[in-house]
């Protein structure tokens, strides 16, 4: 594929990132992320899972606040602060209105201008598929986007203080088999870097590679993937949904 990606947009000031699991961001997205906040915008993270079923040799009550840890931490390398864990089960997320009204409510509470997730498709692309927490979760928050402007939708929420919100401008999807949009990470690729190495528990119990070169080569990889169809530049790619 050769044709070129566009940039995204940067008509917003604050952004909520909504993933599965601890390091589904870092995967290549959080460069991305240290751009935005390099750039003077805000970034919030919401985790729906705490990941505690993410690492075979620890048992998901040790793994918890393990990967919360790391997780906070790995924010931190990209210039995020505000970092929330919901607590759905690891490895069985459920799509249903259940979740939808708890992305429904974050949404909601930050007021975003765009909303980050991951690759909701059914494969990363042929021959890979993908896994059920990340269908759902990123099916569920672009359902969340459009809920949390109808009052009439969890109209508890209003009754919570919940307010509706019509600002979301865009849905960002990272890891997206059809990206359409990127950003260029090539001040900040160092940042992304660190950022994954954060998650060193997880990192060590899923590669005999030592955590920080896994770490480079997954980001260095990952941002030269589609280089070619943005000027020969480091990037992060998104497939962009309109919301307005």
């Amino acid at each position: 594929m050769t044709d070129e990606l566009e940039p995204v947009p940067t008509d917003w000031q604050q952004a909520l990132a909504i993933v599965a699991h601890p390091d589904d961001l870092e995967y290549g997205c959080s460069g991305a992320v240290a751009a935005w906040t390099a750039s003077g915008r805000d970034v919030a993270y919401l985790l729906v899972t705490r990941g505690e079923a993410g690492i075979d040799g620890v048992a998901p009550a040790e793994a918890a606040p393990l990967r919360e840890l790391e997780q906070h931490a790995s924010a931190a390398k990209v210039g995020v602060h505000s970092v929330e864990f919901l607590d759905h089960r690891d490895g069985v997320v459920e799509y249903g209105p259940e979740l939808r009204r708890d992305l429904c409510r974050a949404i909601r509470e930050h007021r975003p201008g765009l909303v980050i997730t991951l690759n909701h498709h059914d494969s990363w692309g042929p021959g890979s598929w993908n896994s059920a927490d990340h269908r759902a979760v990123g099916r569920a928050a672009l359902d969340a986007v459009a809920d949390a402007g109808n009052r009439w939708i969890f109209p508890e929420l209003v009754e919570q203080g919940y307010e509706p919100w019509q600002g979301v401008r865009w849905v960002a999807v990272a890891a997206s088999p059809h990206p359409t949009h990127a950003v260029d990470i090539t001040d900040v690729l160092e940042h992304g870097v660190a950022s994954l190495a954060a998650h060193q528990t997880y990192l060590e119990a899923l590669s005999d590679e030592p955590f920080e070169e896994h770490a480079r080569r997954i980001v260095v990889e990952s941002a030269q993937q589609h280089a070619d169809r943005f000027g020969g530049r480091p990037c992060v790619t998104f497939e962009l949904i309109g919301a307005g």
